[in-house]
């Protein structure tokens, strides 16, 4: 999940480091070309290696703990999910001047998902929908010891209470200043999960979704992965979806009005943090966060 801000440290990351990482701890895959995928997201440097495979270096440290976290638990999610998941093969470690763990994964065909695509989309609501209730559904033995582990938990939405305050004193003249503030109150008012703890994705918005031939097919960027409340991964319904699918999400999922609440909560809270961060530079991500904004207002 985006944090609230972003350590500046940011190591020079290029081809020739790449490849050499790749050549010294994985030679099984020397011989296979790198190609940069670019843009790749602002969390990961990612190259394609060979056909197959996936090489993702953190930016910076806020991510530098995904890596470890995806080679624990995505080979054990996979065959539980309904759409595919980037499975790690390998966990590499600093070197050559660059300080943290980095992956290598299986490479997952497909294009971003994009709302003029699936917008409008019930069925595709609908998939998403089966996806994040098979993702909760996933029980380990060790279920309880893991709600509690630093590394899969997030903080309460009331956390980010300051930044959200800020962001929308910020932005009041681009967006309904006094909407945000009664849509933020009512997310902190509303009762918290009061159920078992439950897995949830963590950023789960359209540039974490991949497409083939206009389908949903993949689901990617478990950094956020986590054990708790469920309500982040509701951001999904304000990043991509147009009212109809919308309400067929909330259905095929079953979720409260207390959970709804929080949801939006937390997607004008993301939107408002990326919004404040990146919408001077970047036109997309700009677009992509104003949508989030006015359709967590509209609910």
């Amino acid at each position: 999940m985006a944090t609230e801000s972003i350590a500046d440290t940011r190591p020079a990351i290029d081809a020739a480091l790449v490849r050499r990482l790749v050549d010294t701890q994985f030679p099984q895959w020397a011989w296979l070309p790198l190609e940069l995928l670019d843009p790749a997201g602002s969390d990961h440097v990612i190259y394609r290696l060979g056909e197959e495979l996936s090489v993702r270096l953190p930016r910076h440290s806020g991510a530098i703990g995904q890596a470890r976290k995806e080679s624990e638990w995505l080979p054990r999610l996979a065959p539980r999910l309904p759409l595919a998941v980037p499975v790690p093969v390998g966990v590499g470690e600093p070197g050559f001047g660059y300080p943290w763990p980095w992956a290598v994964s299986r490479w997952l065909d497909g294009e971003v998902a994009t709302v003029d695509a699936l917008a409008d989309s019930s069925e595709a609501a609908v998939e998403l929908a089966a996806f994040l209730l098979a993702l909760q559904r996933f029980e380990p033995e060790d279920m309880c010891a893991l709600a509690v582990r630093e590394d899969l938990t997030v903080g309460p939405l009331a956390a980010r209470d300051r930044a959200t305050r800020a962001a929308i004193a910020e932005v009041d003249a681009a967006f309904d200043g006094a909407a945000m503030t009664g849509l933020w109150d009512a997310a902190l008012s509303a009762p918290a999960w009061d159920r078992p703890p439950v897995w949830f994705h963590g950023d789960f918005h359209t540039g974490n979704l991949l497409t083939v031939d206009g389908r949903l097919s993949a689901v990617i960027d478990f950094g956020g992965l986590g054990i708790g409340d469920p309500a982040c991964d509701l951001m999904i319904a304000f990043t991509l979806m147009s009212a109809g699918p919308r309400a067929a999400f909330r259905a095929a999922l079953g979720v409260d009005d207390a959970t709804w609440l929080r949801g939006r909560g937390w997607a004008l809270a993301t939107g408002l943090n990326a919004y404040t961060y990146y919408a001077a530079v970047n036109p997309r991500v700009a677009a992509q966060t104003t949508r989030q904004i006015i359709e967590a207002l509209i609910g």
